[in-house]
Formats: structure tokens, sequence, C-alpha cells
């Protein structure tokens, strides 16, 4: 049975959304568990008004992401699930994207499987894979060099984000839960992914399951819209930063080859302290 595991804190109208995309799968087997982590803005009682199938539990608000995931499949895997489905409350799914998560996942019983995020409103790409050159702390985007025509099907990737990942049971036993220790909010799906992939599994980017996001609405984000110095002090330092410098460096400790290390650390912390600057928003 598959299982699909939703970490939520206010962002109501997000998850109701979302919510409903999953009622319309054209793939029916699957629970859903929502880690209400302390919102404050009804959401506990929408869904439990509106989504009654849905299974919540309740956090004090300090859980962040990790530790909400964390919950939610160990929650999971205590009642059987075959497969876990980590979703952000922020996405919406195309009909068929369970159904083809599944369809690839038997077809590649060693992969973990992650979706393709296209742009709510343009409904453009938006991610669909990387591969680390850890070299130089480059992220190589995919579809930089994959034609959109051929924009189906999996590709190999060295990583994945946890907004829409298909995990098999078997890799929760071999490897463990996310670490919520190292990283509670940022950077603990792309560390568990190469866990996975340093335990023999395979990653790759399902083009034929799409999700839709709403790429500006993150909290790192947020921080890159109104630029002043405290966004940048938080970018760097706070628990929502995409430039955290501690969780960068501690990234890149556990997961990057020795004999790049300081390569890709120099250039890593050299694009999060100056890239914000930089950058036009």
């Amino acid at each position: 049975m598959l299982w699909i595991v939703i970490p939520v804190h206010n962002r109501k109208d997000y998850t109701y959304q979302c919510l409903s995309s999953l009622r319309k799968q054209t793939f029916k087997e699957f629970f859903i568990l929502v880690i209400d982590d302390g919102s404050s803005d009804g959401t506990k009682e929408m869904i439990a008004l509106e989504f009654s199938e849905v299974k919540v539990l309740i956090g004090d608000g300090n859980l962040w992401w990790t530790k909400a995931t964390n919950i939610g499949i160990t929650y999971a895997l205590e009642n059987g699930a075959d497969y876990i489905l980590t979703l952000n409350n922020d996405t919406i799914a195309s009909e068929n994207f369970l159904e083809k998560m599944v369809y690839w996942s038997n077809k590649q019983p060693n992969g973990l499987l992650g979706a393709f995020a296209n742009d709510f409103d343009s409904r453009k790409p938006v991610y669909g894979g990387e591969i680390i050159n850890w070299k130089n702390a480059k992220y190589n985007n995919l579809l930089n060099t994959i034609p959109t025509a051929d924009l189906t099907g999996i590709r190999e990737v060295t990583h994945y984000p946890g907004r829409g990942l298909l995990i098999r049971n078997n890799v929760f036993v071999k490897i463990g839960l996310f670490d919520e220790k190292n990283f509670p909010h940022y950077a603990a799906d792309y560390d568990f992914t190469h866990r996975a992939k340093k335990a023999g599994f395979k990653i790759y980017c399902n083009y034929d399951a799409v999700i839709y996001i709403y790429p500006d609405i993150s909290g790192s984000q947020e921080l890159r819209k109104n630029k002043n110095f405290k966004n940048y002090y938080n970018h760097l330092f706070g628990i929502k930063g995409g430039g955290n410098l501690k969780i960068f460096t501690i990234y890149a400790i556990k997961n990057c080859p020795k004999k790049y290390l300081i390569s890709f650390l120099f250039w890593g912390l050299v694009r999060r302290i100056f890239g914000y600057l930089l950058s036009k928003r």
C-alpha cells in the first residue's frame, strides 16, 4: 500500500488544493497522512470537515519539515506501507501522477522516483532533476540539456528534493530516516537521496509524473524578495535560509567525495555568501 506523507504548517488554502488534487487521482490505492505542525489557521478543522479520509497527526510547531516527515514515515511504516511518497502541501498533482509513479517504480524497484515539477501559473517546466559537479559545486539542471519533446520516461540523477519523492519501504530499512538532527528543514532530502545512492539505490526524475508548484513561495525565496540585512543574515544562518552556511558545510562533509571536498566547500560557500547579493531577486 502507498502512503502519502504531507507535513504542513498553516497555508490552509494550499493544503486544500493539494488534497483536492489527490482525490482526483486515477490510481486509488493509497492513504494520506498529514502532519499538522501547530497550524493556527484552521488547517486541522478544514481537513476534518472536507477530507475525512485523511489521517492527521498533530505537532507543537517545532517539528519543521524533517522531523514532521519522519514522524509521518514512521507511522506509515508501522501501518504496513510498501511505498511512501513525501509531498509538500504547496503542490498540485496531475491526475495520473500516482499512476505514473507506481508504474515506473514497478519498472525500477531499486530506484527512488522524483516528481517532475512544473510552474502552476505558466505550466512550464521548473525542475526535472540535476547532476552535481562536486568539483565546482555546480548543480547542472537537466532541463537545460534535454529537449522539451524528450521530457518523458525517467532519467537518472544524483539527488532529488522531497516535494514528491516515491520511496520503497526497503530503503528506510537499509539507510534509516531523514537526518533531522543535522538538517531540520532544508537539505535533508538531498542528503537522504545521496545516502540512498551510496547504499546502491538509483535516483530518477520521472518526467511522466507531473506536479505543479509555486516557485516563489518557499521560505528561501521569500528572503530574496525583499533584500535587507536581516533577510541576508537569515539567508546565511536562519533555519529557512537557502544559503545556510552551517547546513551546507555539514551537507558537504557528509556527502561530497573527499577528493573534491575543499573545492566543493570553497565554491559552494562563495555562491551562498555572494549569490544573494548578486541575484536579481
